[in-house]
């Protein structure tokens, strides 16, 4: 009990969409009987006094009709059935408007608070609800306590409204008996018209009262707890360690690819301690020179370990080192502002290669390459 306590306070937050969601699918929606009853009386009372005049003169030759014999109706009983089929249909044509009236609002009243849902989990069989013990702690509960005091309240109120009405009009129900019956039905019909309007301005006042409250109860009753709408968040978007983890491995997957590309690289341009950039030109498959691998303090240590353990180049140009690590992406060429610094560093491993291969000198390391303004993130910007 004391963590069931515990549990409907911690319930502080509004419930999310996906709970929300979650309970149209399981069948709860807020619901007013007493809107429901309102639109539908509303909607009668309505029918009644736009239709209620031909209604009443088409339910008046009904009647006659019924009660008019002729000499062949009499001594054929076996067209007695006809005649009662006949005269059932015209007094349903006489009531259909009313009962289209009424069948409309039926349906429509959902609409006006909860919305239409249909849930087949609820008509489901659930064997569950056969336990006898659930069924008395489910009468006895709080929530039925006050739908059996708003269910009475309401009664009452209907009851005083009602007899109220009727001891206020006992003279004019007394005099009906003395009027003739066209001007007795007139005048009935205007009461309990009257009668009508009256009984839903009162249920148009229980509805008042009851769909805030039902509202209210609803989100209540989804309210949800900081645990719960962790753990839904967890559901729709993952576990955040889980991600985490994920890409760490992810990562952890691309960095050893890119050192898998240092050894086949042409060239490894380095800042000299803190960048490094390895490049790879294939005349026949790029336009421009490629960065294969690009990092910065220890990946750009282990950069330059790999390249001497393979054999590859490495040449020392910091405004270039820095600015391929900050707008080239690996795997992507590089920009043509910096065709001619890299074409530079290309030229110097070729003929770097020609002298391993004894075919030429050994060339001179090129000094300081210059590139273009503005691409180097370490330049000092110009003050105004």
């Amino acid at each position: 009990m004391a963590d069931s306590e515990h549990s409907s306070q911690d319930r502080s937050l509004e419930p999310t969409a996906k709970r929300l969601e979650d309970a149209r699918r399981e069948g709860q929606v807020p619901r007013s009987r007493y809107l429901s009853h309102l639109l539908i009386l509303g909607s009668g009372v309505l029918g009644l006094s736009l239709a209620g005049s031909r209604m009443a003169q088409a339910c008046r030759g009904v009647l006659a009709a019924g009660l008019s014999f002729d000499a062949a109706a009499v001594s054929d009983p076996g067209k007695m059935g006809v005649r009662l089929t006949q005269l059932s249909v015209d007094a349903a044509w006489a009531a259909l408007p009313l009962l289209a009236v009424l069948a409309a609002a039926a349906v429509a009243a959902p609409l006006l608070i909860g919305g239409w849902n249909f849930a087949p989990r609820v008509v489901a069989p659930h064997f569950e609800r056969l336990d006898p013990l659930a069924g008395i702690q489910r009468l006895f509960s709080l929530r039925a306590l006050v739908e059996l005091g708003k269910v009475a309240l309401v009664a009452v109120l209907l009851s005083l409204v009602g007899g109220s009405y009727i001891l206020d009009h006992m003279g004019e129900f007394a005099t009906l008996s003395l009027q003739s019956l066209p001007a007795a039905a007139a005048q009935l019909g205007s009461i309990l018209l009257a009668a009508f309007v009256l009984l839903a301005g009162t249920l148009a006042v229980a509805a008042t009262i009851d769909v805030p409250y039902q509202i209210t109860r609803y989100r209540s009753m989804l309210r949800m707890t900081v645990e719960e709408v962790r753990e839904e968040q967890k559901q729709s978007q993952g576990d955040p360690q889980i991600k985490m983890r994920v890409k760490k491995a992810q990562r952890e997957i691309a960095r050893k690819r890119m050192m898998a590309a240092v050894p086949k690289a042409d060239v490894v341009v380095t800042n000299p301690t803190h960048f490094a950039v390895a490049l790879k030109y294939l005349q026949q498959r790029h336009r421009a020179p490629v960065v294969v691998a690009k990092g910065m303090g220890a990946v750009a240590e282990r950069i330059r370990e790999i390249a001497a353990e393979n054999g590859v180049p490495s040449l020392q140009a910091p405004p270039l080192a820095r600015a391929l690590y900050r707008h080239v992406e690996i795997g992507a060429e590089i920009p043509a502002a910096l065709y001619t610094a890299v074409a530079q560093v290309l030229a110097y491993v070729y003929q770097l290669r020609r002298y391993r291969d004894g075919e030429a000198e050994r060339p001179q390391e090129p000094g300081d390459i210059p590139i273009p303004p503005g691409l180097d993130p370490f330049e000092p910007r110009a003050t105004a």
